[in-house]
This record gives structure tokens, C-alpha cells and sequence, in this order.
């Protein structure tokens, strides 16, 4: 079989389309209203509000090609399928068919719209555990009566999905999987044998995770489904190689033309210069980019760029070079994803300045290098503190260590490093805590507080001001938001005053699906530069005929303003460049 990432998109899409789902558009890589993770990383992350009982505009029936992206995954990138961004094609029921028809329709899709032979394919199901639920018995009787054979379907303990953070909507998944050897399939599905690749994965969400640890059934059962872009556009190549797929080898080549070098010469190398490029791109491209900074994301936005120009001075690359690959990145993907075209200014203009901000941190990192060796003071602490403060990679100190005679050991290297993470985990388990996916009701308060927040500063600092990105827990919210100067304290009191006089009010907070035509008519709030489906929903607070606020939102929210306390910002500060950032609770 060959086929194309555009074919591949626009057939599930369309197969979906005609099944009854609404198509709806990617979300933002950076989650709207989710602490528990950095970047949106599966497809579901987005719905969350409508898989524990908002009701989404499009429907009960979904379907999306959903950008991601796993800063888990970045030490994994330099094999044949590990990636830090990619695309989820998913479908989803929301309350509507169950495991029967999903099951049905992921079969039908693989074997009639893509003519997989289903002899190439077998099934893993939930395989019990006593904490949580009894094996799949249901999934294995549907697979069974679609004539998958016995012997094709192996039960797993780990077969169970989510929450995509700490919280939220989890349940037992379903698997399928294309052999992708040149030889007959074996009879028996073996899991061990990595031949075996995963393509599709139905998640069947039954249960809300709460902070506690517990699973809660869900009044309304969900139908999730996942299949990765860029492992199923390989395997149905007949592919071993993510690298190998049209989604790379345009910027594959780019590479080998800077370097000199061609991919088999050093195929870990060329993947990580790839895929940290691309994903930096899409990073800096999306609705709500942000810059590289030392905090949060923009701290895994400058890890990946800087990664990728080390790696690209391994393959001999001399001059600047990110540019170059970003614009390939951009003309590959415009088409699917044009804000990367709308934005390709600020992309290219970012992304060329972390890299020579770079290349002058390596130059003080050789300096301060040879001043440990004058000192003799170069060892496995010294190295670390050269990556810690420089961002001088460990293989560089290595390398230039043994030219002087000098050996050093990983293994204590890795026990500073060690210590380091752990001090970065305490620090960040309380600020990543939590978050509006627990449909807690502090959340709720925060999260209906944002749009308070937002309106208010257009109120007192012009139109100009638009929603960057937020970040919630239970006890405080954070907001970011498009503005170049610090607020003055006088500005700060009005905003506070403002909606602390909304609140005194006691708004009612209501919300109707519209068109975007409508919602722009009414002066909603929103990313309309984003692609949203054909309805959306706008929350309004207060009078619908004179609102405080109207903005495009999932939820959830609380009914009326007079719940939420006392508003107070406790902290303004820049976040990046043309970005500010306000840090508030309720009382």
C-alpha cells in the first residue's frame, strides 16, 4: 500500500463525516483550562468538560485530526517511531454509541476504507486488575463476532487509558495492531514481538479519576479513539521508519543538504535535529505560542531548539541553520495548519534568535570549561553545573574532558542530575496540582473568574488584550494575556474593582450554540484567527441584551457571579515577549 499523510487525514475525516460525526478543528497544543500537564498530549484533553457533562455545540458525535505533543518523549527521540509532536486522528461519542459500534467501525475503517488484509491485524483488550475492573469480557465478544480470531486477541492489565493528566476521565482501552513484516503473519498474537505495531486504540471511558485517587463511574459512557498520524502513515507504507514517511522527508533532505551528510550516516542524529525543529514550529506557530523562556513551556520550547542545533553541529553544520528547516516545516504542513504561514514571521524571527542566543551560551560554557581545567577543578559536579547554568551539553564536557586526559563518570554526573530532577518535581508538583479536568468546584469558580478577568482587562486596557493561556487549580488562577507594558497599580485596582463589582452583581453566567458568524455579531471574545466547527458555544455573563462578557468556552462554569468571593491579583509580571501574566485567587 501507498499512501500520503494528506490522504491518510482527509479519508479518516471523511469516513467519520459520513458515519454522522462533525467534524470539528484542532485545538491549541497549550490546554485552555488543564494544570496537570504543559502541552495538550491526546485528542481527548480538549474535550474534557464534554466528556464529564457539558454538551458540545457539534454534537455527541466527533471527529478531529488533534496536534499533540509529550515532553515525556524528548530523551526517547532518535529511534524509529518516538516523537515529541504529532497528530491524533480521533472519533468520539460523547453519550452516544458504545463499544459495540466502536469497535465496528474502527474494523470497518482499517479493513474496507484502507483495505487492510485482516490477517495483518490483532487485538489487545483490558486484561483485569483487581483495584478497578473485571477483564474487557464485552470487548472480546464484540471482536469475536467480527470474526478476529481467538488466538489474535491478548488480554493486558496495563490496557487502560488516562486520565491525560492527574485527573479526569479514564477507562479500559481496546488496541489494534498491523503486522508489519515482510513475512506471513503468525497465527498467535504475541505482544513481546514489536512487529507488531500499533495503529488504532478505542478508549472506552467509564470512570472519572478524582484528586483522591478514586474511579467514579460516568453518568454518560464516552467513546474515545486515538490513532497516531505519523506510526500508521509508516506501517501502512510498509515502513519501519517514522523518519521514512513524506512527513519528514522533505526536512530529512533539507538536513542532508546543510550537513553534507546523508540519513544512513547517522540516523539518531538526523531524527532529533527533525523532529525537535518540527515540533518547535508548530510550538511557536500555535494560536497561543509563546516565545522560549526558562519557565514552563517556553523552558521545553528552548530545550528542544537548543537540542536540535547541538545535534546539528554533530552532523558538521556550521552556519545558522533553524530557519532554513522551519521553513520547510511550514510549506509541509500550511495547507493542513495555516496559522504556521500566518505566523511564519514571528516563527522564523524566534527561532533564529534562541539559536544564536545559543551558540553565545556555548561560547561561555567553553570559557567557563577551561577555567575548571586551570583550576582542576573538572569533575562530574563541575559538568553538571556547566549544563545547569550554560546549558553545555554533557557529550561536549566528555569529549573535550578526554582531550585533556581527563576522564569522568556518567553514573555521578547522573546523581547531580538525579538530585536536580527531584528538586524540579517537588517544586513543580505544586504548580502543576489539580486543574478544571476534576470538575471540582473551586475550579469551576476560577475558571468562570478568567472570564471576568479577560473582559476587564480589555475594559481598562483597550481591545488589544486576548487570552493567551490559563492556568487553574483550587486554590488560584493564572492568566496570560497579550499586552506590551507592565500594569501600572492604579490599572490593577480598576481591574480588581471591576470584577469584584461584577460579583457584587450577581450575574447570571447562561450559554447558547451559534455560528461564529453569530458569536462575532454579538461581540463575543474568542481566537477567531483558530478554526472552530460549525457551532460553538459562548458563555455570557450577565444580560444577554447588555452582557459583561460573552466568550467562546467549553465550561464548566457556576450559574452566577455572586458564588465566587472575593477577587484579588496577587501578582503581575511579564510571561514573554509582548505577553503579560497575572497570578489571582478568590476569597
Amino acid at each position: 500500500m501507498s499512501i500520503t499523510s494528506n490522504e491518510l487525514r482527509n479519508k479518516f475525516l471523511k469516513y467519520f463525516e459520513n458515519k454522522k460525526h462533525s467534524i470539528i478543528s484542532s485545538a491549541s497544543l497549550i490546554p485552555e483550562n488543564d494544570p496537570t500537564v504543559l502541552f495538550i498530549t491526546a485528542g481527548m484533553q480538549p474535550l474534557v468538560p464534554y466528556l464529564i457533562g457539558e454538551k458540545h455545540p457539534a454534537g455527541t458525535r466527533l471527529a478531529n485530526v488533534q496536534k499533540c505533543w509529550r515532553t515525556g518523549d524528548i530523551d526517547e527521540v532518535g529511534d524509529k517511531t518516538h516523537h515529541t509532536f504529532f497528530e491524533m486522528l480521533g472519533n468520539w461519542s460523547l453519550g452516544d454509541y458504545g463499544k459495540k459500534e466502536a469497535t465496528e467501525l474502527s474494523w470497518e475503517f482499517l479493513t474496507k476504507i484502507m483495505n487492510i488484509n485482516p490477517k495483518n491485524l490483532a487485538i489487545s483488550i483490558f486484561g483485569g486488575n483487581d483495584d478497578i475492573i473485571n477483564y474487557d469480557q464485552e470487548a472480546e465478544k464484540h471482536w469475536l463476532d467480527l470474526a478476529v480470531p481467538a488466538t489474535r486477541i491478548a488480554k493486558l492489565s496495563d490496557n487502560w487509558w488516562g486520565p491525560a493528566g492527574k485527573t479526569g476521565p479514564c477507562g479500559p482501552d481496546t488496541e489494534i495492531f498491523y503486522w508489519s513484516g515482510k513475512e506471513k503473519a503468525p497465527a498467535t498474537y504475541d505482544p513481546k514481538d514489536d512487529t507488531w505495531v500499533e495503529i488504532w486504540n478505542n478508549v472506552f471511558m467509564e470512570y472519572n479519576k478524582n484528586k483522591a485517587g478514586q474511579f467514579n463511574p460516568l453518568q454518560h459512557k464516552n467513546i474515545d479513539t486515538g490513532m497516531g498520524l505519523e506510526r500508521t502513515l509508516a506501517a501502512l507504507n510498509g515502513l519501519d521508519d517514522n523518519y521514512l514517511t513524506d512527513l519528514f522527508l522533505p526536512i530529512i533532505e533539507k538536513i542532508e543538504k546543510l550537513s553534507g551528510k546523508k540519513y544512513n550516516d547517522d540516523k539518531k542524529t538526523f531524527r532529533i535535529v527533525a523532529d525537535h525543529l518540527r515540533s518547535a514550529t508548530f510550538l511557536l506557530g500555535d494560536p497561543q505560542s509563546m516565545a522560549p523562556a526558562n519557565t514552563g513551556q517556553g523552558y521545553v520550547l528552548r530545550r528542544v531548539i537548543r537540542r536540535a542545533v547541538r545535534f546539528g553541529k554533530n552532523l558538521g553544520i556550521k552556519d545558522n541553520f533553524t530557519k532554513e528547516i522551519a521553513q520547510v516545516v511550514i510549506k509541509k504542513y500550511q495547507d493542513v495548519y495555516p496559522e504556521l504561514k500566518d505566523k511564519q514571521n514571528f516563527i522564523l524571527a524566534e527561532i533564529e534568535k534562541e539559536e544564536l542566543k545559543f551558540n553565545n551560551t556555548l561560547q561561555q560554557g567553553l570559557k567557563q570549561f577551561e577555567k575548571f581545567i586551570k583550576q582542576n577543578a573538572l569533575d562530574e559536579k563541575a559538568a553538571f553545573n556547566l549544563f545547569a547554568t550554560y546549558g553545555f551539553p554533557l557529550e561536549m564536557t566528555l569529549e573535550l574532558a578526554a582531550e585533556k586526559g581527563l576522564k569522568l563518570a556518567p553514573e555521578k554526573y547522573q546523581e547531580e542530575f538525579t538530585k536536580h530532577q527531584e528538586l524540579s518535581r517537588t517544586a513543580s508538583a505544586g504548580m502543576f496540582k489539580g486543574g478544571l479536568a476534576d470538575d471540582g468546584e473551586m475550579s469551576k469558580k476560577y475558571h468562570t473568574a478568567t472570564h471576568l478577568l479577560h473582559q476587564a482587562l480589555r475594559n481598562v486596557l483597550g481591545d488589544h488584550v486576548e487570552q493567551r493561556g490559563s492556568n487553574i487549580n483550587a486554590e488560584r488562577m493564572r492568566f496570560d494575556f497579550t499586552h506590551t507594558e507592565k500594569m501600572t497599580p492604579e490599572q490593577i485596582k480598576k481591574v480588581e474593582d471591576l470584577i469584584n463589582q461584577q460579583i457584587k452583581n450577581a450575574l447570571e453566567i447562561s450559554s447558547d450554540e451559534m455560528t461564529v458568524e453569530e458569536a462575532k455579531d454579538k461581540g463575543a471574545i474568542g481566537l477567531f484567527a483558530h478554526k472552530y466547527g460549525e457551532k460553538i458555544k459562548v458563555y455570557t455573563v450577565g444580560d444577554s441584551k447588555k452582557p459583561f462578557s460573552q466568550e467562546i468556552c467549553g465550561g464548566p462554569h457556576v450559574a452566577n457571579t455572586s458564588v465566587l468571593g472575593q477577587f484579588k491579583i496577587s501578582k503581575e509580571s511579564s510571561s514573554s515577549a509582548g505577553i503579560r501574566r497575572i497570578k489571582a485567587v478568590l476569597s
